[in-house]
């Protein structure tokens, strides 16, 4: 319907400006003509306003056909924009070839917006399917629990009431973890930086993870050479990054091995690389290519699937970038990069 509209409204407009143009070309070519026909005759006259008059309807012909072809591509981005607004993200304007180059890129531009927002409705169901699949297994041995009590098929007692304080946290956990990613991707999420030896934040991660690394079986080594400078950073986010990679080591990593934490200065000498290494028996391949996506995780997996994607916006929002690198001969080895300079805004 505004497609039509708008065809017909550039039709009404082109017309009113051709037949405008032509009556005054006529009227200009008639007394051209009439002094034509004076001094070459009347015959000569009549035949030079016929061929000029012809002149101007095969151009009055071309130039609305010219018209017509710069309006129709208009006409599909109405129409497109008229079924995004109703919820189709999947349109598409075809580009017309032979068109005005500024037209086309306006269409390529209009295309390459209506993918990102499918994208992003398609990133937000998924992300609402999966925040309610997290949330419903605590909320659901939660509620066992409390009907358990009212019930009277089990105390309240402490052990009891500990497991149920556990799925409170579970979720409490999660709504961290989605508030520091909203905040992430509303670009507001705040860091305080201040000088830091990384040698001191690297062992203070090591030994927060000692119960876990006691209880799996597995040495945890950190190697970080004395002589690195300070990095500007937020210690308190990077030692959660850490924490986040150290809890994934020690999870996968086979009782009687060790899970090394390193650092060194990069290639270029412009960052500094902490590397949170284990032998486990690697990353699956198809999980691999998306394991920084948000509740990516694998079948066995017991965490939220968040952990990664919160330590990737940590990472850049320092301005560095965060890598692994998985195979079941070699384990898994997680990375990341952190400058020596201001991070880049």
């Amino acid at each position: 319907m505004m497609r039509g509209g708008f065809l017909w409204q550039a039709g009404c407009l082109t017309t009113l400006i051709l037949v405008t143009g032509a009556v005054g070309l006529i009227v200009l070519l008639w007394h051209l003509a009439t002094a034509i026909g004076f001094s070459a005759g009347g015959a000569g006259g009549l035949a030079a306003l016929t061929v000029l008059a012809l002149a101007a309807l095969l151009g009055a012909a071309l130039a609305g056909r010219a018209v017509r072809r710069f309006a129709m591509p208009f006409a599909d981005l109405i129409d497109a924009a008229g079924r995004i607004e109703g919820g189709d993200y999947s349109v598409r304007v075809a580009e017309r070839p032979g068109g005005p180059p500024p037209v086309r890129a306006l269409v390529r531009s209009f295309n390459g917006m209506t993918a990102r927002l499918e994208a992003n409705e398609h990133q937000r169901r998924t992300l609402l399917a999966d925040i309610g699949h997290e949330l419903r297994t605590p909320l659901t041995v939660l509620q066992g629990e409390l009907e358990a009590f009212l019930d009277g098929v089990h105390p309240a007692d402490a052990p009891h009431l500990e497991a149920a304080l556990d799925e409170t946290r579970v979720m409490a956990r999660l709504v961290d973890d989605l508030r520091t990613l909203a905040l992430a991707d509303a670009g507001t999420l705040t860091l305080h930086r201040e000088p830091t030896d990384l040698d001191v934040l690297i062992s203070e991660a090591a030994r927060s993870m000692g119960a876990v690394a006691d209880a799996a079986g597995v040495t945890v080594s950190a190697d970080v050479p004395g002589d690195l400078p300070l990095v500007d950073i937020d210690p308190v986010r990077v030692r959660e990054v850490l924490t986040n990679l150290l809890g994934n080591a020690l999870r996968y990593a086979p009782s009687g091995s060790t899970v090394s934490v390193t650092a060194r200065r990069g290639d270029d000498g412009r960052a500094l690389v902490i590397s949170v290494a284990d032998g486990g028996p690697g990353i699956p391949a198809d999980l691999l290519a998306h394991v920084f996506d948000r509740f990516a995780k694998s079948a066995d997996s017991r965490g939220s699937g968040l952990g990664l994607a919160i330590a990737r916006q940590l990472v850049e929002a320092h301005g560095g970038r965060i890598g692994v690198e998985s195979s079941p001969q070699a384990g898994t080895r997680f990375w990341f990069e952190l400058p020596l300079g201001p991070a880049a805004t």
